[in-house]
């Protein structure tokens, strides 16, 4: 889902060359640095024709073949679940972890072995907090208030839980290479302070009742939420 959706997103900004002022723009800082503000949700005439409305008709026909293959089978809540195990280990080594699906289910049957890596429990919180997440969608809508409380579960007591799990960021981050500084960064998410309001924004989109192709909206805000880097 994480390629389709990214494939989707790639085909709304870029089939015509859109300017980067579409997606947001930058804001130069009191430091000197220019943070990347987006624009909220959804896009002024998002137009799905072209490359992007075959992706979407791809993706829409390989959604059906899944789902009608999991009918089939005799236990489809086990296929669900691997499934789940399997994007938990590979979402967690873009991360930096080392453990397979093989690592991860040894170490849920309690088959410790001293040469398996020791970043194991960081792709078993993956999974819990997936798990906890869907859980608590009979109760909460896909919010801010939920994605905290699931990033609190990610980390707890593995690396980065040091770093106020489930709290949004109190200081400015960036993305680039290893030691670059604000002025030599590839890339500035929107300033702390900016937080609330872009967030606000973003809620406001994953709930509203707007006639969107779910997998453009998917894509949409898969992007939206990786451009606020905003949990800490």
């Amino acid at each position: 889902m994480t390629i389709i959706a990214l494939l989707l997103y790639l085909g709304v900004y870029m089939e015509d060359k859109i300017s980067s002022e579409r997606a947001g723009r930058y804001v130069l800082q009191d430091a000197g640095y220019r943070a990347f503000i987006p624009v909220s949700l959804p896009p002024e005439n998002l137009r799905l024709n072209g490359k992007l409305q075959d992706l979407l008709s791809q993706a829409d026909q390989s959604l059906g073949r899944l789902d009608g293959s999991v009918y089939t089978l005799p236990d489809a809540d086990l296929f669900v679940m691997m499934y789940a195990k399997k994007e938990a280990v590979l979402s967690s080594q873009i991360e930096g972890t080392r453990s397979s699906l093989h690592d991860l289910l040894k170490a849920e049957a309690q088959l410790f072995d001293d040469s398996a890596p020791k970043d194991v429990d960081e792709v078993i919180n993956y999974v819990s907090a997936l798990n906890y997440g869907i859980e608590r969608l009979v109760e909460l809508p896909v919010s801010i208030r939920l994605i905290k409380e699931i990033h609190k579960k990610l980390l707890y007591d593995v690396r980065g839980g040091r770093l106020e799990p489930g709290e949004l960021r109190r200081s400015q981050n960036c993305i680039g290479p290893a030691g670059c500084t604000l002025n030599t960064a590839s890339f500035i998410p929107p300033p702390f302070e900016d937080l609330p309001e872009v967030l606000s924004d973003l809620e406001k989109f994953i709930n509203l009742n707007k006639k969107i192709p779910s997998l453009i909206k998917i894509a949409l805000t898969h992007v939206q939420f990786e451009t606020i880097s905003s949990l800490s």
